[in-house]
């Protein structure tokens, strides 16, 4: 799967089987995140794994009730050490710069999970005390997001995005002079599929002529022996 695939197919999964992560699985997801980019690399993150049925229920619970979480097998709460940033950028650090370091980090590990043939969705909205007491989280390190993961047990279809044009401006908020095409729109996607049909074709010509060659061989390899009787 290359990078386009991964972030293009990547969904939010709220339905998953009932199926153990594994854990190599698991450590490349978390390091996924800690390639993330932080601001000064400070990399003020950690990250809670959570597989206690009992404390994932609870922390569903924590979520608005959002029961649907606790069937994925799996947690990964991202904590961010603010202090950190505030000691190095002020306010602004604390309130901004690792809220993003955070976020960095997040969407590194759901596309990896998808990358893995696993499932994930971002959740936000939590009591963030709750989920402390339930994970024993001291209060240097503030949750900001629960991924839940697992082994998806639904395909939701590709959501409405906005156009390339209607986001992007160009020198000047508000203003887009139409030089950027946008290589993955409407068109895109059916040029995309049309060269991974292209590719796919190919290879089956090849599959096919080497295929030929071997026969060909096999057939002179026989008229040989014929003809040497």
């Amino acid at each position: 799967m290359d990078v386009w695939d991964c972030i293009r197919t990547r969904r939010s999964i709220r339905k998953f089987r009932d199926i153990p992560v594994e854990w190599d699985k698991v450590g490349q997801i978390i390091s996924a995140g800690r390639y993330a980019p932080s601001a000064g690399n400070l990399q003020n993150w950690q990250f809670m794994v959570v597989t206690d049925a009992d404390k994932r229920k609870q922390i569903a619970e924590a979520s608005g009730q959002q029961y649907w979480m606790q069937d994925a097998p799996l947690f990964i709460i991202v904590c961010m050490k603010n202090q950190i940033m505030e000691q190095y950028y002020g306010i602004r650090g604390e309130r901004l710069y690792s809220i993003q370091n955070g976020a960095a980090a997040a969407e590194n590990m759901m596309l990896m999970a998808h990358a893995l043939g696993l499932g994930s969705c971002w959740v936000g909205s939590f009591d963030e005390e709750k989920v402390k007491r339930v994970c024993q989280i001291p209060d240097r390190a503030r949750p900001q997001v629960v991924i839940a993961v697992g082994y998806a047990d639904e395909q939701p279809p590709i959501p409405p995005r906005l156009t390339l044009e209607n986001v992007t401006y160009l020198n000047k908020y508000g203003e887009n002079s139409g030089r950027i095409a946008d290589p993955y729109g409407s068109l895109g996607h059916s040029a995309h599929k049309v060269q991974a049909a292209v590719q796919e074709g190919k290879r089956m010509l090849d599959k096919g002529t080497a295929t030929m060659e071997e026969q060909s061989k096999g057939i002179l390899a026989r008229l040989r022996e014929r003809l040497k009787r």
